[in-house]
């Protein structure tokens, strides 16, 4: 329905949209925030680079991986090697707190308003911001969380303690904070013991993260719950002065928030629709007059929105 001829919102200046956008958040009766990875990019949730080198510098020296997300792929030796390196991958992207206040600037933002999140990140980032669960729905899954491979069964499993242990069984000590500490001199165990490999309580196979990546992916009843609870949200507001926020989403799932955005924007003349995204900040043409687009980071512009409150 939509032209294949983006408008790249560019015309107002960088200070001028940010007012625009706090007029729009303190005058929508609803805000739906859509929020993607580059969101927790700018929280400081970093795959590539000193940060990956810090937790994996031994898997980049012996298998040569170039990025954390690439390593989640990798054909490990064992799955005692395997849980040592998701072991790692899980705990500082889920249990760790973020590196600055992106996440928490975005709650000021929005608190006291009607707001339903719309996510595919699986970091939990929401959540200890203080974002209402009942207000969450997490569409690709979370990291928190274990599942049957197989599945052989539609349940999922909390995984902080299993995972805890993993690292401790690598070396790490665990400090106040929860920040993985190493002695000096010490040097980390590429591998967890066979005992703390997770197996499905009901078949006995390998678990798996519950991360949407094929149809093994696992939706349970809470999943199912969070479902409609967006969509009775959307049919509830849709007639409303409503706020289509959309942070840090790119084009590699946008049937998931991106496209639907730009639908109900389009079918609703009272909606607005924002993009803020470093790079890929665009609308099409259509809802053009109702957009407001800002390629910058989403961190320095949420902060400049908390200013203006």
């Amino acid at each position: 329905m939509f032209s294949r001829i983006w408008t790249k919102k560019s015309t107002d200046s960088y200070l001028e949209s940010v007012k625009r956008i706090k007029a729009a958040i303190d005058e929508a009766d609803a805000i739906v925030i859509g929020a993607g990875a580059g969101l927790s990019t700018a929280a400081g949730f970093i795959y590539s680079g000193k940060r990956f080198e810090k937790y994996f510098g031994d898997f980049i020296k012996k298998y040569r991986i170039p990025d954390m997300y690439s390593g989640g792929f990798y054909p490990f030796e064992s799955l005692e090697e395997y849980w040592a390196y998701w072991s790692r991958y899980i705990y500082i992207n889920r249990y760790l707190d973020t590196a600055n206040d992106t996440y928490q600037n975005l709650h000021n933002l929005v608190e006291g308003k009607q707001v339903q999140v719309l996510s595919t990140n699986v970091d939990h980032c929401f959540q200890k911001a203080g974002f209402d669960k009942e207000r969450l729905f997490c569409t690709q899954g979370d990291y928190g969380l274990f599942q049957c491979s197989v599945p052989c069964h539609q349940a999922v499993y909390g995984n902080e303690d299993c995972v805890r242990k993993m690292m401790e069984a690598q070396g790490y000590r665990l400090e106040e904070g929860g920040i993985p500490y190493i002695q000096e001199g010490a040097v980390l165990k590429m591998k967890v013991p066979e005992e703390l490999i997770p197996r499905c309580p009901v078949c006995g196979r390998a678990m798996t993260m519950n991360l949407r990546s094929d149809n093994t992916f696992v939706e349970d009843e809470e999943w199912h719950s969070s479902a409609k609870r967006y969509q009775d949200f959307l049919n509830k507001h849709q007639k409303e002065q409503i706020l289509f926020l959309e942070l840090g989403v790119g084009y590699n799932t946008p049937g998931i928030i991106k496209y639907p955005f730009w639908r109900m924007t389009a079918e609703n003349q009272k909606a607005m629709y924002v993009c803020i995204n470093h790079g890929e900040a665009y609308a099409p043409k259509e809802i053009a007059d109702r957009s407001i687009c800002i390629n910058a980071d989403i961190r320095d512009v949420l902060c400049q929105l908390e200013n203006r409150q």
